[in-house]
């Protein structure tokens, strides 16, 4: 147990009108959000890690808009007004993230995305042309761009892929440097006296109907007028009646590589692999269909099955004519539901939860912590 001293409770924890819990993307934003509506709001933010702990610091730095097979896939399980409404929201997103970082400060490059194919996808593949025309179509009312999809075959020799036998451009996906996003997210909120409390873990939120507290796992309280959970993966632990899973996603990058001709942004299988380029390296990550049960964790760590498929992607696939040395891994947690939507609701009077991001968070992040800041009704 910590006790806290005098100091600490009437300097950082008196009169605390919203505590939002989590430090990534959505909670930035919320946090943010609110600032700009009601400057004078005491905001304090916790977050358990050192840094925005689940998938805000962990990703590939994709800004998430999606491929051909994915969006097939999205269709497969859900209406198209809700696919193409939660693709708008993703290029929305994008744009109010770019509004309020800048460009520059976080590196983002609209350089495009090729969706491979290799000769066991031939099926997977068709499919994808035949509906290249109607997704165009879709996308040309949302984004703004004539032919967002297109083959781009001609680009296979450029790239020396192993085994790869069509592209599929998608002008509309960029990169971004994840660290510098959240770096810069973070100075924004500092700036705006937004109060940032790291390495606490939060245990209960009870909602008392005129305040809410927040009880941390050192057995010390925080009681605020509002709460925002933005945990995307790990909401489940604190309401566990909610339909948030946590999904594990592994990632490698290759130390740097000599003469790199690889840039942008590449998907593989319906988006369950990804790799792009960044300083010279490859950055390379995903193949939970490998294991979707196995994956369906909280756990930070690796699958031995799914590093030695990543490996021989790497080594096979993406540079079978260069050597080339993996410089370490990482894993990161995002949040999934039966249904690819991020959920924001109230769950009580005074607490809001904005989670399930389904690996879309860089792209709709920005949207969603605004709609779960507005759900405070503050």
């Amino acid at each position: 147990m910590t006790n806290l001293s005098y100091w600490e409770r009437e300097t950082f924890l008196k009169n605390v009108d919203v505590v939002i819990v989590g430090s990534g993307i959505v909670g930035l934003s919320a946090a943010l959000h609110l600032k700009e509506k009601a400057s004078n709001l005491n905001i304090v933010v916790v977050e358990k890690g050192t840094f925005p702990s689940g998938a805000s610091t962990k990703n590939a730095g994709f800004s998430c808009f999606g491929s051909v097979s994915e969006l097939l896939d999205d269709l497969e399980d859900q209406d198209e007004d809700t696919v193409f409404g939660i693709l708008e929201k993703r290029w929305l997103g994008l744009q109010r993230l770019q509004q309020r970082i800048g460009v520059q400060n976080m590196h983002y490059f609209q350089h495009g995305n090729y969706e491979i194919f290799k000769a066991s996808d031939q099926e997977l593949f068709q499919q994808c042309c035949s509906n290249i025309a109607a997704l165009n179509q879709k996308l040309r009312a949302i984004v703004g761009l004539d032919n967002t999809f297109s083959i781009a075959n001609q680009a296979i020799d450029t790239f020396q892929f192993g085994g790869v036998q069509q592209l599929i451009w998608n002008k509309a996906e960029g990169q971004i440097h994840t660290g510098k996003m959240m770096h810069n997210l973070l100075k924004l909120a500092q700036q705006q006296n937004i109060t940032i409390l790291n390495g606490v873990t939060v245990q209960a939120i009870q909602d008392n109907g005129n305040q809410v507290e927040v009880i941390t796992q050192n057995s010390w309280s925080i009681i605020a007028k509002k709460v925002l959970v933005a945990t995307n993966g790990f909401a489940n632990k604190l309401f566990p009646q909610l339909e948030v899973f946590p999904a594990r996603n592994q990632v490698l990058i290759t130390k740097p590589i000599s003469q790199l001709s690889i840039k942008g942004c590449f998907h593989y299988h319906k988006g369950y692999v990804y790799f792009r380029n960044i300083d010279n390296r490859i950055l390379l990550g995903g193949a939970r269909h490998l294991d979707l049960t196995g994956e369906t964790t909280a756990e930070f760590g690796f699958s031995e099955t799914i590093q030695d498929y990543l490996t021989n992607f790497l080594k096979h696939t993406i540079l079978p004519h260069h050597p080339v040395e993996i410089d370490y891994w990482w894993s990161g947690i995002m949040g999934i539901g039966a249904a690819k939507k991020p959920l924001v609701q109230t769950i009580s009077k005074n607490v809001v939860v904005a989670v399930r991001m389904g690996g879309m968070g860089i792209a709709i992040g920005s949207l969603i912590g605004e709609e779960g800041a507005e759900l405070l009704a503050l």
